[in-house]
């Protein structure tokens, strides 16, 4: 099983260190684990993009790409907040 580096973007990262402690563990177990396995039984790939995804966590929603060594994780944010896609436009 190949184990992928990870990026992720200052924005991502923020948010990340604003979450409260339960909500922190849910996003980041779910990142570190998209390291193994990019496209797990709830990712969906985005409409309209060629190499997007998405995966729900709770409720929040991490959008990311991917290549052979490297997992890039673009946004995270509320699931129903459709502000992550405004972001993701951007």
């Amino acid at each position: 099983m190949k184990i992928r580096q990870l990026d992720i973007t200052k924005q991502v990262d923020d948010f990340l260190e604003k979450l409260p402690p339960k909500q922190f563990k849910q996003v980041y177990s779910t990142i570190i684990e998209l390291r193994r396995n990019t496209t797990p039984h709830d990712s969906i790939k985005l409409q309209g993009s060629t190499d997007q995804h998405r995966v729900d966590i709770g409720e929040y929603r991490i959008i990311y790409t991917f290549d052979e060594k490297v997992v890039y994780i673009q946004i995270v944010g509320k699931r129903n907040d459709n502000d992550v896609y405004r972001k993701n436009n951007r």
